[in-house]
């Protein structure tokens, strides 16, 4: 079997670390496995980069963040080599560049274009292990170093895995697969033992911190076989599939929450056509990625209230072209609300069952949290509620679904 293994910053904090991942990997190898290693950067460092960033300059160039930051992959790829060589088996350190990724020119967060992968495939028919460095690529025109955005090295995982046709890939990473909900905040929460890439996805992109959601969908698109398994145990994971009958049978496979969201609203806006579409399309020309909108129409019709939420890192952007926007069409101001947090409720058998949203607005309102946004999609529900209440909000949606309980 082809094999790809991406280790998260926890699993090569350290020598100690590095050393148990060079052990699981020489085992695969020597199980009959041809295996490649993704690697992020070791816990704290990319933090570490950006601090020492912003002590040099307030707002520091994307283009020579990018350089920055992708350093802390490159340290451990080479690192884990060497934990591999000294075990005795062949292993060599790619780059994102060396490896082929393509990525488009948008810096801090860009799009994998393609993968060449030519170097990995010749390495591993001549029996190296090959260990890449997540989280980066070049762009085509210029070689110009970007970076994948946070959570990075998963999309990297995948998308060699889907470039080079490999049977499985495997998220390693400080948790035992996808729970039901964060095991931290409900310590009744299940392991699951399989989940859809439809709810893994929804997952993900409301805050499931287990795996990016961008990886996900990747990963959907061409059907790549995932499992998010423990680097510090044995323990089997949690399998990302194909939807089956049998998953339809569960109403609410998880609960997710993100606290990492701020509301934006541009107050008593000219309700007329275009406006909506002025506004966002000059948010969408800054590669800001707006979650939730809601509009209030005001009792006469003649103006309306227009929120959105983005992420936390991007909102600053955000309100100065809001207020721009705001200044321009004469509205009457632009609030900030960086107190909240998105819980979702998500699941594959709400497609089939009726009453789900009914329920959790209920739970959440018998135990007083009001709710100030609300979005749904097929399989998924979400809220935003006051940032104190998230906790709360988790566990008794959690209990209210009986999620504990096998399914």
């Amino acid at each position: 079997m082809l094999i790809v293994q991406k280790y998260g910053g926890t699993s090569v904090a350290n020598v100690e670390r590095i050393r148990a991942v060079a052990e699981r990997v020489v085992r695969t190898v020597r199980e009959g496995n041809s295996v490649v290693v993704v690697v992020s950067a070791m816990a704290g460092e990319t933090d570490k980069l950006i601090e020492l960033a912003h002590q040099l300059s307030p707002s520091p160039g994307e283009r020579e963040m990018d350089l920055l930051l992708s350093s802390g992959e490159r340290v451990t790829c080479a690192l884990t080599a060497m934990a591999i060589q000294a075990l005795g088996e062949k292993a060599i350190a790619l780059t994102g560049r060396q490896v082929g990724i393509i990525t488009d020119r948008v810096h801090t967060k860009a799009k994998i274009e393609k993968i060449s992968a030519e170097r990995a495939k010749k390495a591993l028919q001549e029996g190296y292990v090959v260990v890449v460095a997540g989280f980066q690529g070049i762009t085509e025109d210029t070689g110009e170093v970007t970076t994948l955005g946070r959570g990075g090295s998963d999309l990297t995982a995948v998308a060699i895995a889907s470039a080079l046709g490999a049977d499985l890939c495997e998220i390693y990473t400080d948790v035992e697969g996808v729970f039901t909900t964060d095991p931290n905040v409900v310590p009744e929460a299940r392991k699951l033992e399989k989940i859809s890439y439809e709810e893994m996805l929804e997952l993900a992109s409301s805050g499931a911190k287990v795996l990016q959601s961008r990886s996900v969908e990747f990963a959907m698109k061409y059907n790549v076989p995932l499992v998010v398994r423990s680097s510090f145990s044995d323990s089997p994971g949690t399998y990302v599939i194909k939807e089956d009958k049998e998953m339809e049978n569960v109403l609410v496979s998880g609960v997710a929450y993100d606290k990492n969201q701020v509301k934006i609203t541009i107050l008593a806006v000219p309700d007329r056509p275009g406006i909506a579409a002025r506004l966002f399309k000059s948010i969408a020309d800054a590669n800001i990625v707006v979650d939730m909108i809601v509009q209030n129409v005001s009792s006469d019709g003649k103006a309306t209230d227009i929120s959105f939420t983005v992420p936390r890192t991007d909102y600053e952007k955000a309100v100065k072209i809001t207020r721009d926007i705001a200044d321009e069409l004469g509205a009457r101001g632009v609030t900030v609300d960086d107190n909240i947090a998105k819980v979702s409720i998500v699941g594959v058998g709400m497609k089939t069952h009726s009453g789900v949203a009914a329920k959790m607005f209920e739970t959440l309102a018998r135990h007083g949290i009001n709710i100030m946004m609300i979005s749904t999609s097929e399989i998924k529900v979400s809220c935003v509620v006051d940032a104190k209440y998230t906790e709360l909000a988790v566990r008794v949606l959690h209990d209210a679904f009986e999620l504990a309980k096998e399914q």
